[in-house]
């Protein structure tokens, strides 16, 4: 399957192309991954850092939570707060 430059095949060819890159990209990337986790269990320390590991993704966790379910205060609730609070000021 040559394909020359400037060639445009059909879509059938099109789609095959792509999904050969794709998978290439997959089968790289996992690749690289594996490598990475091969050379983590190799370390003496795996058990610290999968402790450290852990205490980050708590840490994450509870950040991206405060972020998204935080409700913020009612706009109309912080005006009239601050008008509460300046008005023994102005009324004296």
């Amino acid at each position: 399957m040559t394909q020359e430059t400037g060639h445009r095949g059909g879509i059938d060819e099109q789609a095959v192309l792509l999904v050969a890159g794709m998978a290439d990209l997959a089968v790289s990337t996992l690749g690289s991954a594996l490598a990475a986790v091969r050379g983590l269990l190799r370390r003496s320390d795996t058990t610290e850092l999968a402790a450290q590991a852990e205490h980050d993704l708590v840490a994450r966790g509870r950040l991206a939570v405060d972020r998204y379910a935080a409700v913020p205060p009612a706009h109309l609730e912080v005006l009239a707060r601050h008008a509460l609070t300046r008005r023994p000021a102005d009324g004296a």
